[in-house]
C-alpha cells in the first residue's frame, strides 16, 4: 500500500462500486495498463531525485532507476482519472506490480508477458486462445491461413475458429466464400478471392455471364443470373391493401394509393375497390365532394361545409363562432351599461342641478305664500343659499356661461 495513499479515497470508492474479482478482469485493461506503464518508465529514464546531493541520495537511498519514488511517479499517471476498469485493476494487483519492479525486472522484462499472460492468466499468448491458451488452427500463412482472425486470439476467452476476411471461408479460410472467384495467379502461391457478379453465387469470373449458380432472387439462364419476378408468381406474399413492386434479387411490399381498398399498383387508377368517400369515375377512385351533392351536408344553422379528401367536416360560417354545439354570431363583448349623465358635459350637469334648485325654490314659495311659517323658513333658506352660491367664482362663471349663449 505503499503508493495507494494519495489515490486512497478514489480507490476506496472503486472496491465499493465492485466486487469482479481479478480473475474476470478483461484482458484489454491488463495490456492498456501495462502499456501505460511502459510509457511512465521510458518517460521517467533519464530523471533521478532532483534533490541538491543526488550523489549522496542515490548511495544512500539507493538508485533512482529501481527506486519506490519512480515507481510511485510512474503508478500516479497509468490510469486515467475516468478509467474506472484501470484503476480498479490496478489497486487490486499492486501486490504483483511491487514484486515485478523491486524483484523480476531482469529477469521478466517484459511486463505484459509476467503480469497478464502468467501471473494474472487474464490474457494468453498470440496465436492461443481459451482458459488453456491452447493454439489457434493455422496453416500456411500463419494462423487461419493469414486470412482471419482466431476467436478470442491472445484472451482467455472465444473458441478458436478462425473468422475469415470477407471472400473467404473454411477452416484456414482458404476457399473462396459464396460471390467470389479464384483468381488465376502467376506463380505457385494461392491466388486471392475476388468477388462475382452482383447476381452470382458462384462464377468462373467477374462479368454477369461467367455465373455457376445465382443467389435467391435470381435464375440462372445462359450463364446469367436472371432477376425473377416474384410479383408475377405466386413467390410474393403481401398484406392487404398493400401492392407487390418487384426489386432486384426480391420484392417489397408497398401501401395502396388511400383512395383504395385493395389495389394492384400505386395511384388511385389500379383500386380494387373504392374507399369510403371515394367514387370511381372513369378508371380512377376520385374524392366525393360531399358539400356540392344535394343532399345538406351541414344542416345546422349558419354552418358551412368543408370539403376534404376522402371526407367533410362542417364549420361555422364567417362572422359566427360555435358556442354550445351552436354557431352565433360573433359580436365582441358588451361593455358597462352608461348612466343617464355619462355623455353630459360638466357645465350642461350645472345648469340641470341650477334648474331642478330653481324648481325646488318656486315649490316652497308657493307654500310660504300661503302663510305656512315651516315652509316660509325653509324657502328664506333656500334662496340665502342661492344667493351666495351665485356671490361665488363658481357662479360668476355660470353666469358667464349663460350670457355667452353657452
Amino acid at each position: 500500500m505503499w503508493w495507494a495513499w494519495p489515490f486512497l479515497p478514489a480507490l476506496v470508492l472503486l472496491s465499493e462500486l465492485s466486487v469482479v474479482r481479478v480473475q474476470t478482469a478483461p484482458c484489454q485493461t491488463c495490456k492498456k495498463l501495462t502499456e501505460s506503464f511502459i510509457k511512465g518508465l521510458e518517460r521517467t529514464a533519464n530523471k533521478n531525485f532532483g534533490g541538491g546531493n543526488t550523489a549522496w541520495e542515490e548511495e544512500k537511498l539507493a538508485k533512482y532507476a529501481t527506486s519506490e519514488t519512480r515507481l510511485l511517479e510512474i503508478v500516479e499517471s497509468a490510469c486515467e482519472k475516468t478509467d474506472f476498469e484501470c484503476n480498479r485493476l490496478l489497486e487490486q494487483i499492486e501486490d504483483q506490480v511491487e514484486t515485478w519492479w523491486f524483484h523480476r525486472q531482469q529477469e521478466a522484462p517484459d511486463l505484459f508477458e509476467w503480469l497478464c499472460i502468467e501471473e494474472l492468466r487474464l490474457c494468453c499468448p498470440p496465436g492461443h486462445f481459451g482458459p488453456d491458451c491452447k493454439e489457434c488452427p493455422s496453416g500456411p500463412g500463419g494462423t487461419c491461413g493469414g486470412l482471419g482472425r482466431c476467436e478470442g486470439e491472445g484472451t482467455r476467452l472465444g473458441d478458436g475458429e478462425c473468422v475469415c476476411d470477407p471472400g473467404y471461408s473454411g477452416n484456414l479460410c482458404q476457399s473462396c466464400a459464396d460471390g467470389y472467384y479464384r483468381e488465376k495467379s502467376s506463380n505457385n502461391s494461392i491466388a486471392a478471392c475476388a468477388a462475382c457478379y452482383h447476381s452470382c453465387k458462384k462464377c468462373s469470373g467477374p462479368q454477369d455471364y461467367k455465373c455457376l449458380d445465382c443467389k435467391p432472387g435470381w435464375i440462372l439462364h445462359d450463364n446469367k443470373c436472371v432477376d425473377i419476378d416474384e410479383c408475377g408468381t405466386e413467390l410474393a406474399r403481401c398484406p392487404s391493401n398493400t401492392y407487390c413492386h418487384n426489386t432486384d434479387g426480391s420484392y417489397e411490399c408497398r401501401g395502396c394509393d388511400q383512395a383504395c381498398v385493395g389495389c394492384m399498383g400505386s395511384g388511385p387508377a389500379r383500386c380494387k375497390k373504392c374507399a369510403r368517400g371515394y367514387r370511381l369515375k372513369g378508371a380512377k377512385c376520385l374524392d366525393i365532394d360531399e358539400c356540392s351533392e344535394r343532399a345538406i351536408a351541414c344542416p345546422g344553422l349558419n354552418e358551412a361545409c368543408i370539403n376534404e379528401e376522402g371526407s367533410f367536416h362542417c364549420d361555422c360560417a364567417n362572422g359566427f363562432i360555435r358556442r354550445d354545439s351552436i354557431c352565433v354570431e360573433n359580436k365582441p363583448p358588451a361593455g358597462p351599461e352608461k348612466g343617464l349623465f355619462d355623455d353630459m358635459t360638466d357645465d350642461e350637469v350645472l345648469v340641470l342641478q341650477q334648474m331642478f334648485f330653481g324648481v325646488v325654490i318656486c315649490a316652497l314659495a308657493t307654500l310660504a305664500a300661503k302663510g305656512d311659517m315651516v315652509f316660509t323658513a325653509i324657502f328664506i333658506g333656500g334662496v340665502a343659499a342661492m344667493a351666495g352660491y351665485w356671490l361665488t367664482e363658481k357662479g360668476d362663471y355660470m353666469l358667464d356661461g349663460f350670457l355667452k349663449g353657452r
